[in-house]
C-alpha cells in the first residue's frame, strides 16, 4: 500500500532515508544552504548537518529551520589537515557516520534539487532498495555559471556524480566529492551505481565574485594551494550554454535576475586544457559518449 506525502507517492516499506551535509561559513561565502536543505526534506526521514565552527550565523540559521527531521552536529576543523581536501572528506564522513538510514543522500551546500525530480529519486531508491548489486545512485548535473540562465557544458566539468549510497556498503570519502568502496581485500574502488534520471542543480558558480574570491582565500589552503583570483569572465566561451528549463521554486528569491546569457571576456586566451576539452567534446559529439570524469561504475 502506498501513501501520499506532500504530493509524493511513497511505498510503505522499511526503507529509511538519511540526508547529510557539512557546512562552514555558509552565510559568509554565499551558499544557498537553506534552500539546499529544504529542497530534499520532503523525501528524507532525517537530515544530519555537520556545522563547522564559523565566523557568521550559519549555525543560528540552520537551527531556525522548522523541521524535526534536522539533527545538527557541531565540529571544529583541524587546520593542520591541508592535503588534497582531506578535511572535506573527514567532515563529510562525520555527518555520514551519524546517519541511521538505509540510503545516505549526500548534498553539498550549493546543490539544490527540483521539486519535480523528487519522485524520480524516491522511485529509484525504492526500485533498488533490495538490489544487492546496486551500491549507489547517480544524479546528472547542471553547472550554472555567472548567472542562473547560463550553463557550462564541457568534459572538464563532471556531468554526473553518485550522491546517494547504501549504508550497508563500506564507503568513505577521500576528499568530500566522491565515495570509495572497500572490497573484501580492503582495496578501494568506485561504487556500482544506477542513474536516477534526476538532476542536481549546482549553484556554486553564481555567487558574487567577491564571495567566490573570499571562498578561495578561506579554502584553498585545504588543498595546499595559495588563493587564486577568480574572474568569471575568464572562461572558454565555447562551453557556455543557455539554460532553457525551470529552477527549483525554492530558489526563486535567491537569484539576482538577469536578462541575458553570461558573456566570457573577448580577450580570454584559450589554454592547453581548453583545447584538450574542445577535442574531447568533438569526440563526444561524434561517438555519442561522455568523457567527463565519473566516480562510479554504471550498471546496465
Amino acid at each position: 500500500m502506498s501513501y501520499l506525502l506532500n504530493n509524493l507517492k511513497l511505498q510503505e516499506n522499511n526503507m529509511k532515508v538519511s540526508a547529510f551535509t557539512f557546512i562552514k561559513n555558509g552565510q559568509l561565502l554565499g551558499y544557498p544552504f537553506v534552500q539546499s536543505i529544504k529542497s530534499v526534506l520532503p523525501i528524507v526521514d532525517e537530515f544530519v548537518i555537520n556545522v563547522g565552527k564559523s565566523e557568521d550565523n550559519t549555525l543560528k540559521i540552520i537551527n531556525s529551520i522548522a523541521s524535526s527531521k534536522i539533527r545538527v552536529i557541531e565540529s571544529v576543523w583541524n587546520e593542520s589537515m591541508q592535503e588534497k581536501g582531506y578535511i572535506y572528506g573527514q567532515q563529510k564522513m562525520i555527518a555520514q557516520f551519524n546517519c541511521t538510514g538505509d540510503w545516505l543522500f549526500y548534498i553539498e551546500g550549493d546543490e539544490v534539487y527540483h521539486e519535480n525530480d523528487l519522485q524520480l529519486i524516491l522511485e529509484s531508491m525504492e526500485e533498488n532498495y533490495n538490489n544487492t548489486e546496486v551500491e549507489a545512485l547517480v544524479m546528472d548535473f547542471y553547472h550554472f555559471y555567472g548567472n542562473e540562465i547560463t550553463l557550462l557544458d564541457s568534459p572538464g566539468w563532471y556531468r554526473s556524480e553518485a550522491r546517494i549510497v547504501k549504508s550497508s556498503v563500506r564507503s568513505y570519502a577521500p576528499d568530500g566529492l566522491f565515495w570509495v568502496i572497500l572490497n573484501s581485500s580492503r582495496k578501494g574502488r568506485y561504487p556500482k551505481a544506477k542513474k536516477t534520471q534526476a538532476h542536481c542543480y549546482h549553484y556554486g558558480w553564481i555567487r558574487t565574485e567577491n564571495q567566490m574570491n573570499l571562498k578561495s582565500k578561506k579554502v584553498q589552503k585545504y588543498w595546499s594551494r595559495e588563493p587564486v583570483s577568480i574572474d568569471y569572465s575568464q572562461i572558454d566561451p565555447s562551453i557556455i550554454r543557455l539554460f532553457k528549463g525551470s529552477h527549483p521554486k525554492i530558489m526563486n528569491d535567491f537569484f539576482i535576475k538577469n536578462t541575458g546569457i553570461f558573456q566570457a571576456s573577448k580577450n580570454y586566451k584559450i589554454t592547453f586544457k581548453d583545447r584538450k576539452h574542445r577535442i574531447m567534446k568533438k569526440i563526444e559529439n561524434v561517438f555519442k559518449v561522455s568523457l567527463s570524469k565519473k566516480h562510479y561504475k554504471l550498471l546496465k
